[in-house]
């Protein structure tokens, strides 16, 4: 049978009631013409025919599907019982979808993120390589130039292979709003037809276009068209400025094209914007490297024949700086690896919000089945069978639980469209939707949960007699002990997978205060910075780089409000910024294989003293140290204990080996100042601090310290720098606490989600724990009365409830800490600083739920030691 003709019946059953009245009809009146009267004719073809009612229950039968007919009778059912319960009923529908639409939410993020294919051709073919980092810390480290080209001699199970990297740069000269500083990728030619993306508009590059001597093409994303150019075709083939550089827009890619992330604007063919020379080092690390592999190929071989070709230049070259090992992961991995344990953990958190609340869903039914024991074995009686009653149990809690899913789709919609609005930065945002398989998954948990809820608490009913009931007096307590024994087991189940979100919450929660409360080298409130960089178009030699800062600077300090102002080439927390190798004349060489290495900036004179950093020893820069007379270098204090441990650095030499137009007898060390982190996640490092005026750093940052609001200064300063050169975007406005708030995103976003999806689990657990109290008092309401005729003190019949509703608890608890201690683990990679093992939050998870669970069960043991012995006896 069909569902078409099950769910058609009752037509089904009109159409052959229509057709035996037709027929009746018809043998009437062949009767009546014999002669018969009608009343006559009408039996005798009612009689021929025979029951009617027997007809259509047996073509009724025929069409009825027994499971679902019988599923459909029993919902109905709980249905009108939970009707009259509609406290009970809203508590827990509530409690339903809240766990249905988180889960139900993540799945889809999850799915979305993490499991669904890349929207590339066979993209199971497609691998992503990395160079190991020289110091063997990373093991996903970005690709030198020189060894990609030693890569694709050396892979014959590589089909194809391409490089590409990606940076800032400015973009005018296109008749837009205004010149702005946007996200770009560099990439071989060959990309787009290896993923096999066919662009909206225009054509892909070609290897002609892949040249340094080439003319300067680029590829607009759809998100850069529609914003800027308005989705106008007439762009193709016109002439844009990047960093004023003539640019020609040869093509866009479709919408759904957002990769390496949302933030790149446009590409543009690799081999035209770097020079041969660059594209050939092999201690420079820059790019990424993706590559399809050969039919019938793996990726463990790809990797082999990359992993011998870096051995065989590391030996080659003895430079320490040089990759000794490769690896590989598939692009899929790679693209979404860094979201992929914050995702699993917030899933496994929605998962416990769930099973709490199935779990509390279950206590309720237990209690209701406790409060209609006499009901149900009334039923039996008259002769229900014990599966027939079990199955309307269950019905109950799927009815629950599908009021719940209701309910708990729209809430994952809601959720779903307010992660994506929260975290659009997030890997593979734009595929984060709600679709057939998220519904089919909510739909699936929905009724997971409505069975697992409804069993638990129809198990006892398959233990117990079903007639005793009948046979107990009110007083009688020994029926209602496994019901109450169930109950408590829930409980501690509920109380001990809270223990563990809270355990896990806390050390989320404490790991991001010890990465907001990193000291960064600098006091970073009321600090304003903003980023810029000098086309080389423009300024092309080092006098017009020192130039365009020492028109800036002055201005700059005396505007309104400023309290102080320094430009750097990077500021702290705000990203790496460059390294350079460097020797000491004064000290021995380095051992062969090893160079010394340390970060590098340029910085004006007055930088330090703007942004706070303290000048240990010595003296900083003066505005007469620019072009060739740049001569002196400042270290951090972790470079002078580094390398110059026993003795005073001032008036040693650094010879940086990266830089052209090194003193002979290198930079004069002039000052120590303190350190400062370039990311909040990483350890103070060595650095080396240049003159800014020497010319050779077009890309810096401002800060602008003041005791006003510093974000009202951003307008005065960008029209100050447009003064100067109206062509030239600055990027990233931001406070230095906006910055630092920006780099904890993730840290942040977890922990507060974990923190709520615990927060709710506790509100859950207390719910239970005075549920469970009150079912108890209520229980054992003749037993308290008499105890307290007896003479009893009400204070022993408060301690008896609360220790009743506090062992369940306790329980709960001692299960729950050593269960958090094995899932802490799981979250070992996402905590800064914070052991996992932490001893006080363990203390304080413990002390918290110890306070909910003595309030949660204090009201109904109070209600219990104030009864009146003499109404709770009548009660009998």
């Amino acid at each position: 049978m069909n569902l078409r003709r099950f769910f058609n019946r009752r037509k089904r059953d009109a159409d052959l009631a229509s057709e035996i009245e037709a027929h009746l009809a018809m043998e009437a009146e062949e009767n009546r013409a014999r002669g018969l009267s009608p009343e006559e004719a009408l039996r005798r073809a009612q009689i021929k025919f025979g029951s009617q009612r027997r007809v259509r229950e047996s073509e009724w039968e025929r069409s009825t599907m027994k499971l679902l007919d019988d599923t459909g009778r029993d919902l109905k059912y709980a249905a009108r019982t939970l009707a009259r319960a509609p406290g009970f009923t809203i508590a827990a529908v509530l409690v339903m979808a809240l766990g249905i639409g988180a889960n139900t939410a993540l799945f889809t993020v999850v799915r979305s993120v993490l499991l669904q294919p890349l929207p590339f051709n066979q993209p199971d073919r497609l691998i992503q390589l990395y160079e190991q980092s020289p110091n063997g810390k990373r093991l996903y480290s970005y690709v030198a130039g020189g060894m990609y080209a030693a890569w694709k001699q050396q892979a014959p199970s590589v089909e194809q292979m391409a490089v590409y990297g990606t940076d800032s740069i400015s973009l005018s000269g296109d008749g837009g709003p205004l010149p702005e500083r946007i996200r770009y990728a560099e990439c071989e030619w060959n990309l787009f037809p290896m993923l096999g993306v066919n662009l909206e508009l225009g054509r892909p590059f070609v290897q002609s276009d892949d040249r340094p001597d080439a003319p300067g093409t680029v590829i607009l994303t759809h998100s850069l068209w529609v914003r800027r150019y308005a989705g106008d075709k007439a762009i193709l083939g016109k002439t844009i400025l990047l960093d004023a550089r003539p640019y020609t827009v040869v093509g866009v890619l479709p919408a759904w094209f957002s990769y390496p992330d949302q933030t790149t604007q446009l590409w543009a063919p690799i081999y035209h914007e770097k020079s041969p020379a660059e594209m050939r080092q092999i201690d420079n690390h820059n790019y990424f490297v993706i590559a399809r592999l050969r039919p019938g190929a793996t990726m463990a071989q790809a990797l082999s024949e990359v992993d011998t070709a870096e051995k065989r230049v590391h030996n080659d070259s003895r430079n320490p700086f040089v990759g000794s090992a490769a690896s590989a992961r598939t692009l899929l991995d790679g693209l979404v690896h860094d979201a992929k344990t914050q995702l699993y953990v917030l899933l496994g958190a929605t998962s416990c919000v769930l099973l709490i609340a199935c779990l509390n869903v279950a206590n309720l039914l237990v209690a209701r089945s406790a409060s209609r024991r006499k009901e149900t074995s009334i039923r039996a009686a008259l002769g229900g069978s014990r599966l027939r009653l079990l199955r309307e149990q269950v019905a109950e809690s799927l009815a629950l639980s599908i009021a719940g899913g209701v309910l708990g789709l729209p809430l994952a919609w809601a959720g779903v469209r307010w992660l994506v609005q929260a975290r659009p930065d997030i890997a593979r945002a734009s595929s984060i939707h709600i679709d057939l398989e998220s519904i089919l998954f909510g739909l699936g948990i929905m009724a997971l949960s409505g069975i697992l809820a409804g069993l638990i608490p129809a198990a006892s009913l398959l233990r117990s007699p079903l007639l005793e009931p009948l046979q107990e007096s009110s007083r009688t307590n020994s029926a209602g002990q496994s019901r109450a024994r169930l109950r408590r087991i829930l409980l501690a189940g509920e109380v001990g997978l809270t223990v563990v979100l809270l355990i896990g919450a806390g050390l989320l929660l404490k790991s991001y205060q010890h990465l907001r409360s990193s000291n960064i080298g600098c006091d970073p409130r009321n600090l304003l910075t903003m980023h810029f960089s000098l086309p080389g178009a423009r300024y092309d030699t080092s006098q017009k780089v020192a130039a365009f800062y020492e028109q800036l600077l002055p201005p700059l300090r005396a505007l309104p409000a400023v309290k102080s102002a320094g430009i750097a080439t990077a500021l702290p927390a705000q990203g790496y910024g460059g390294d350079s190798r460097f020797t000491i004349p004064e000290h021995p060489a380095p051992p062969p294989g090893t160079q010394l290495d340390a970060i590098v900036r340029g910085v004006d004179p007055g930088y330090f003293s703007a942004i706070g950093i303290p000048l240990q020893r010595g003296r900083s820069f003066t505005n007469s140290e620019r072009l060739d007379k740049s001569l002196s270098v400042i270290v951090s204090d972790s470079f002078a204990r580094q390398y110059f441990p026993n003795e005073d650095p001032l008036g040693k030499h650094v010879k940086a080996l990266d830089f052209q137009g090194v003193p002979p007898q290198g930079f004069e060390i002039v000052g120590v100042v303190g350190n400062t982190l370039w990311s909040l996640a990483d350890d103070e490092t060595p650095t080396l601090y240049f003159p800014l005026y020497s010319g050779g750093w077009p890309s810096a940052s401002i800060a602008v310290r003041s005791d006003l609001d510093v974000a009202s200064l951003a307008a005065p300063i960008e029209k100050m720098i447009a003064q100067i050169d109206p062509d030239l975007p600055v990027a990233d406005v931001l406070t230095m606490e906006q910055s630092i708030g920006k780099s904890t995103l993730d840290a942040s976003f977890t922990s507060i989600l974990v923190l709520a999806f615990a927060a709710i689990a506790l509100l859950l657990a207390a719910v239970g724990l005075y549920g469970v109290l009150s079912y108890l008092a209520a229980q054992r309401t003749s037993e308290i009365g008499i105890r307290i005729a007896l003479g009893a003190q009400r204070s022993s019949v408060l301690r008896l409830m609360l220790l009743d509703g506090l062992r369940p608890a306790a329980a709960g608890l001692i299960l729950g800490l050593v269960a958090g201690a094995f899932a802490v683990r799981l979250i070992r990679s996402l905590l800064y600083a914070t052991n996992p093992l932490d001893w006080t939050i363990f203390a304080e998870v413990t002390v918290v739920l110890s306070l909910v669970a003595a309030l949660a069960c204090a009201v109904p043991a109070w209600r219990a030691s104030r009864l009146n012995p003499v109404q709770a006896l009548r009660l009998d």
